[in-house]
């Protein structure tokens, strides 16, 4: 793997213009993203979600960022989401996080996290699940990413929403 890529991960509660954001991003600075392993893997789903679909969903998120960066010909991608979902999900819905998960978090690291704000509408989705906890699971990810230290930046706004995320990755990228 290729240590000087830059990962740039969106992360954020249901409905907040994760996917949209990495894509717009990956194509406006014309290079890969990672989407959202999960996604795939619960459409696939015929019975409810259990613990162990969370780790095969932390290790498909896992396999699919490792793809990417194996192909990455420029020096910065974007993740749309990371395993902290599995954390995140797992915490709330079943009361735990496997170990395999938590050992992990501090070993896969992003330079910058770009939270996205609930102030879009809900959007329904077959997919989401909690539209009425938004506010709940923005604080949930605030403080998941302050327990890793991380850089991140609050990305709102409806209309400039891709302007902020861009502003907010050149201001990072001109950092030394």
């Amino acid at each position: 793997m290729n240590k000087q890529i830059k990962k740039i991960a969106i992360v954020g509660p249901e409905s907040t213009g994760k996917s949209t954001i990495t894509k717009q991003l990956a194509k406006h600075y014309k290079t890969l993203w990672v989407p959202e392993y999960a996604r795939y893997y619960c459409a696939a789903l015929t019975e409810p979600c259990n613990l162990q679909d969370e780790i095969n969903m932390y290790h498909g998120q896992v396999a699919l960022e490792e793809s990417v960066l194996a192909i990455a010909e420029k020096d910065l991608i974007f993740c749309d989401t990371t395993f902290i979902t599995v954390k995140i999900w797992s915490d709330e819905v079943f009361g735990e996080t496997p170990q395999l998960v938590l050992d992990a978090l501090p070993n896969y690291t992003y330079d910058l996290y770009l939270l996205m704000d609930i102030d879009l509408p809900w959007q329904e989705d077959p997919l989401r699940d909690f539209p009425h906890k938004r506010e709940h699971f923005m604080q949930v990810w605030h403080q998941e990413l302050k327990n890793l230290n991380a850089n991140y930046i609050v990305i709102n706004g409806q209309e400039e929403r891709l302007n902020n995320a861009i502003s907010s990755v050149e201001s990072f990228l001109r950092k030394p």
